[in-house]
């Protein structure tokens, strides 16, 4: 693993990221930690969040939380500022890329789909964004997916949802510009979690991905929390409504 910079601008910075437990989350949690961040993340499965915050020799804490549940996120995140502050960053990473047939798909399974992937950002954006306001700036961070520019099939609703995570980012960069609270996307292409080796990948698919990518290195989620940290970063302080790929040039 090659040496990785170390943002100053970070240390002490209050960082709240959903859907942290688990691969790039995880990675996330991880990469802010080691900047010297005050880290606080949500996810459903308690098991694994109080595994990672173990893990971590960190100012770490976790809520668990099913984001469908706008209440119970609004709740999360106010304990979530009870312990460790306002948020300086908010990183919107939750999502699931089931794979459903188009055919199957039914009007309650959709709304489910863009619960899990869509509507939490923008709910989570309205109740953290007050307090940036309050400081004087921030940045937000919408995980997408290049699933949607690569016309990937399989998973109609997961695809929609994330195409208009790009969309969302666009209209809240110019909302909040104002305020010099920073929206931008980072776009995953396909990265090796735990979970994508166990469902998805095969000798097959995985030749057929290097085939598609510029790059022959398949993608590791370190490498999506690196561009994380950069935009979240006084680095990034000029970077706003953009898409920031990281997918080994596979578009």
């Amino acid at each position: 693993m090659p040496d990785f910079a170390v943002y100053p601008s970070l240390k002490n910075k209050t960082v709240y990221i959903s859907g942290g437990a688990s691969g790039i989350g995880a990675e996330t949690v991880s990469a802010f930690a080691a900047q010297g961040a005050k880290v606080g993340f949500l996810d459903l499965d308690k098991a694994a969040s109080a595994a990672l915050a173990e893990k971590l020799d960190a100012d770490v804490a976790f809520e668990v939380c099913d984001l469908r549940d706008i209440d119970a996120l609004r709740t999360a995140l106010g304990n979530l500022k009870t312990k460790i502050g306002p948020a300086d960053v908010l990183v919107n990473n939750a999502a699931r890329d089931d794979r459903h047939d188009w055919r199957d798909v039914t009007p309650e399974y959709w709304d489910e789909r863009m619960a899990t992937n869509l509507r939490h950002m923008f709910f989570s954006i309205q109740t953290v964004a007050p307090d940036m306001i309050a400081a004087g700036g921030g940045s937000i961070v919408n995980i997408g997916s290049n699933s949607w520019w690569e016309a990937g099939g399989g998973f109609p609703a997961y695809a929609t949802a994330k195409s208009a995570a790009h969309g969302l980012t666009r209209t809240m960069a110019r909302d909040l510009g104002d305020h010099r609270i920073r929206v931008n996307t980072v776009v995953p292409g396909w990265i090796m979690t735990e979970r994508q080796k166990e469902l998805w990948v095969t000798p097959e698919s995985i030749e057929k991905q290097r085939a598609r990518q510029c790059l022959p290195d398949l993608i590791e989620p370190v490498y999506v929390a690196r561009m994380v940290v950069f935009l979240a970063s006084d680095d990034a302080a000029m970077c706003s409504a953009n898409n920031y790929m990281v997918e080994a040039g596979s578009i």
